[in-house]
């Protein structure tokens, strides 16, 4: 990640998102620092930029606010224009070419997801630097390098929206365990035709996988 000026807001994170049949779930810690202090203790990190789509956002907080509202603007352009809701790969491809067009001056990782009637639910990736990769899942922020190995082994397609819920939980819990700029509680986001339901898991609720 590039370096921060001091003061700068950071969303040093983990950020998580993976398709089930039928939609997507979305979760974050929610943990903000400038530097070694932690600035905001409950950030949501969940940014909807349209109805059924939302994106995970890590890096500079200033950076991804400003694209989530640029792709949100565009979103709605693109609703009015052509009369119905925009596709999630639509709206990966907004945040693609902002992130790749100014790579040099922005830090911030993006993952976008949510559900169309043209895909179902989806998953894209936008990592530093402003490749596109979609995928079954994905994770993302300071505290993704300490659950890859976890969540290569717990992954599998196919499974139901509540064992996707608990998945999200519980590997978001383990990077929060092990990662000093993530904390705070669990934000979900469960995305299907039905809408979107949004759930906080608190702190004396996280799961843990292991036993003093």
């Amino acid at each position: 990640m590039a370096s921060l000026k001091p003061g700068e807001a950071n969303l040093g994170t983990t950020i998580m998102a993976v398709k089930f049949d039928g939609g997507v779930v979305v979760g974050a810690d929610s943990r903000t620092s400038t530097g070694t202090y932690v600035a905001n203790r409950v950030t949501d990190k969940l940014t909807k930029v349209h109805d059924r789509i939302y994106c995970c956002r890590s890096g500079s907080a200033a950076d991804t606010q400003a694209i989530a509202d640029v792709v949100n603007y565009h979103l709605d352009l693109y609703t009015a224009q052509h009369g119905g809701p925009p596709t999630v790969s639509v709206a990966a491809s907004l945040f693609q070419e902002i992130c790749y067009q100014n790579k040099g001056n922005l830090s911030a990782g993006i993952i976008v997801a949510g559900w169309d009637k043209h895909n179902g639910g989806s998953v894209f990736e936008i990592p530093l630097g402003g490749s596109l990769h979609q995928q079954q899942f994905a994770i993302g922020g300071s505290g993704s390098t300490y659950i890859y190995g976890y969540c290569d082994k717990t992954f599998r397609p196919g499974m139901s929206k509540e064992e996707c819920i608990q998945f999200v939980k519980n590997a978001v819990s383990l990077a929060m365990a092990r990662d000093g700029s993530s904390g705070g509680v669990i934000r979900l986001a469960v995305i299907t035709p039905d809408g979107v339901e949004r759930t906080v898991v608190y702190g004396d609720r996280l799961p843990t996988q292991y036993s003093d």
